[in-house]
């Protein structure tokens, strides 16, 4: 259990400590078909700097939080519209479009892989976009001005809704994360330097769990779970097949306390339950955060 787990269950417990407000977020899982057919799709995994106030030294996708600016915009949009991924992802329409727009931001910022084109059935030319992703993750330009000032469309056909976990309100940064899954278009290569991650990889998701499990690879709970149910994907368009039969139940954390023993689950997922003796140490503090 993470340090400062502890002294936050226990003020929670008690009344002590108010829940942060969980900031929408979006995370794309983005998938290539391997050399070896047989291993399964690979995913773009990124280990995030040791610097990082968040999630520090751990393998993630790329992703980020929602811009509400892109919530009212005009954009040019192809595929299912925000009035079905408003029914999809549990939200209002403008939230979702929002929450899409932010998936799609964040690739193309973390990745250099734009889920975008000229119209419904043409990606973005190559090009030199750095100039661009710049502006994007220094917020000084939503996502939809960008897509108006360059004449092109959003394809949200190429993202499939795959899960949403909401931080437990023990924690001091929350978020209500969505988790997307794509397949690498078709001449679009993703970067293999990230401004935020030490190290870029292409794993399949049976790489991935088995390097977690070695202690290789460091995964917040969400993260490695989703490799898990990827594991029957066989190619990346399968994965976007079993996508679209599942539903987006948020999963949200939860701990239990009793004297000294402190036990943390996710419903549904037994697996990463954590559970053991934790004794208080020391006078309790007003206030853990």
């Amino acid at each position: 259990m993470p340090p400062g787990w502890p002294a936050r269950i226990r003020a929670l417990a008690t009344g002590r400590l108010t829940p942060v407000a969980p900031k929408r977020a979006a995370t794309v899982v983005l998938l290539r078909d391997g050399a070896d057919a047989a291993a399964g799709p690979q995913a773009y995994l990124l280990r995030r700097r040791g610097s990082m106030s968040f999630a520090a030294g751990m393998y993630a996708y790329p992703g980020g939080g929602v811009d509400p600016r892109d919530a009212e915009q005009e954009l040019g949009w192809a595929g299912p519209g925000p009035e079905e991924w408003a029914a999809r992802l549990g939200v209002d329409r403008a939230t979702a479009q929002a929450v899409v727009c932010a998936a799609v931001r964040e690739t193309f910022e973390e990745a250099g892989v734009l889920l975008a084109g000229p119209d419904a059935h043409t990606m973005a030319p190559e090009r030199d976009w750095s100039a661009e992703r710049a502006e994007l993750e220094a917020h000084q330009l939503s996502f939809a001005d960008f897509c108006r000032e360059h004449g092109l469309v959003l394809r949200s056909d190429l993202l499939a809704g795959w899960a949403r976990w909401i931080t437990p309100a023990f924690e001091e940064r929350r978020y209500d994360t969505w988790f997307f899954v794509a397949a690498l278009p078709p001449g679009q290569r993703a970067a293999r330097e990230v401004g935020e991650a030490d190290r870029v990889a292409w794993l399949t998701p049976a790489e991935a769990v088995r390097g977690h499990a070695e202690g290789r690879y460091g995964m917040l709970p969400p993260t490695v779970s989703v490799l898990r149910e990827l594991l029957p994907a066989r190619t990346a368009h399968e994965a976007l097949e079993l996508a679209r039969r599942r539903t987006l139940t948020p999963v949200l954390g939860q701990a239990e306390l009793a004297g000294d023993r402190m036990t943390v689950r996710w419903p549904g997922y037994e697996e990463l339950t954590i559970d053991g003796h934790y004794p208080e140490e020391g006078p309790p503090a007003d206030d853990p955060q």
